[in-house]
């Protein structure tokens, strides 16, 4: 039987980046399949009555020095985006579409949205940075465009955040092996051990 690692993210989560930084070596010394679970947090909070930490001054000062932590552990880097929150749901349509129709391409624009809002510190709410940072990375954006427009990609994203809160996803990253769920980044022990263990 193959063991699996699904993974449930937002690129605006930066607890997400990081755990993103991680799981692919993790999977790979535990012999491990990463399946990667695009979802709208957004959705995800307001079904589940929830909220970004950082809504709380002083628990959003923690967690991000929490996270730098674990950053810096980790040895990758982690900004903090002056212009969090981002408004996520084309970026995650864009991480949904590469998916589905350009599997190829997708881990790649993946990787280039979190390294700029969570590396470079980038304004992604502002639809033409958004454009310039996809083009330097040699993706195209005007065809990102057309795809997040099309109907399977919407309802796609949408069917993943509900089937995420369906099986009590309240935040991100949220990672299952096989029926038991683990929250948060600084978790991913309790993933490894549990995929040595399968």
């Amino acid at each position: 039987m193959t063991k699996t690692v699904e993974f449930y993210f937002d690129v605006g989560s930066p607890a997400s980046y990081l755990a993103a930084t991680q799981l692919p070596r993790i999977c790979d010394e535990c012999e491990a399949t990463l399946i990667y679970k695009p979802m709208l947090l957004g959705g995800v909070f307001q079904a589940t009555n929830n909220q970004s930490p950082m809504a709380i001054p002083a628990k959003g000062r923690y967690v991000f020095d929490d996270l730098a932590r674990h950053a810096a552990r980790y040895g990758v880097p982690l900004k903090t985006n002056p212009y969090f929150p981002i408004n996520t749901l084309l970026l995650m349509r864009g991480a949904t579409a590469m998916q589905l129709r350009h599997p190829e391409r997708f881990l790649s624009y993946v990787d280039t949205v979190y390294r700029a809002i969570w590396v470079d510190a980038r304004d992604m709410n502002d639809g033409s940075v958004v454009a310039a940072v996809l083009q330097r990375a040699g993706l195209d954006p005007a065809m990102m465009m057309a795809e997040v427009t099309v109907p399977e990609v919407k309802a796609t994203l949408k069917a993943v955040t509900d089937e995420a809160v369906a099986r009590g996803v309240f935040g991100a990253p949220t990672m299952f092996v096989g029926a038991t769920m683990y929250f948060g980044q600084d978790r991913l022990d309790f993933v490894r051990a549990a995929l040595l263990a399968a």
